[in-house]
């Protein structure tokens, strides 16, 4: 379920699927020479193994349209994409709970494609100086407030069990964290204003499974 609420940048109406192949678009796009100035819908379709109508309609999404007879000017296109995927201006997260799920969370690489920094972990049983397998704090609850406020943490992510869910989500709201997304399975509440995203694996593995 999500809460419709504050939104964290101006591309938040980006359909997910095309979010999703930005990243290949500006792999792409990097791999290219320098003398390549200008590039083709066209051209992107062909080497990504993509539709023309969906790329020019991904990159319309971000960029506007290209160009007649030149295509779009690289060097802006990739300017665009980085902006659109939040690369120019990363947006902090934390997670409040360090178990299995959280810790994989907390190390996982793929979010800074995005734009997201998971800037440390809190978990009721860590110790003062404790770390992921990559290195990433994980810090006791004590310091939650304090880490937020002076890291400006925009994204809580909760991985906690269902019991203490709500208690967490409203320490969130009350360090004035504006979007939560939620791996607990509990249905939790959020003031008006904040954006609240709840993802129930278990149901999603279920109805996958019924598509078979």
């Amino acid at each position: 379920m999500e809460k419709e609420g504050r939104t964290l940048n101006s591309h938040n109406n980006i359909p997910k699927p095309t979010l999703g192949r930005l990243p290949a678009y500006l792999r792409y796009l990097k791999s290219l020479p320098p003398e390549c100035k200008t590039i083709s819908a066209t051209a992107i379709a062909r080497a990504l193994g993509l539709g023309e109508v969906q790329v020019r309609k991904d990159l319309g999404s971000t960029s506007g349209e290209g160009r007649p007879r030149v295509g779009y000017i690289t060097g802006e296109l990739i300017t665009s994409i980085e902006t659109c995927l939040g690369q120019n201006a990363m947006c902090k997260a934390v997670i409040v709970g360090a178990g299995k799920l959280g810790s994989a969370l907390l190390d996982y690489e793929g979010f800074s494609v995005y734009g997201i920094e998971i800037a440390a972990a809190f978990d009721s049983r860590a110790g003062e100086w404790e770390f992921s397998q990559k290195g990433k704090p994980i810090y006791p609850m004590g310091h939650f407030s304090n880490f937020c406020r002076l890291q400006d943490i925009k994204v809580g992510i909760i991985a906690v069990p269902k019991d203490a869910a709500q208690e967490v989500c409203n320490l969130m709201v009350k360090n004035n964290i504006p979007a939560i997304w939620s791996f607990a399975p509990a249905q939790l509440s959020v003031p008006e204003g904040v954006t609240l995203q709840q993802e129930d694996l278990a149901l999603s593995l279920a109805h996958l499974c019924k598509q078979i």
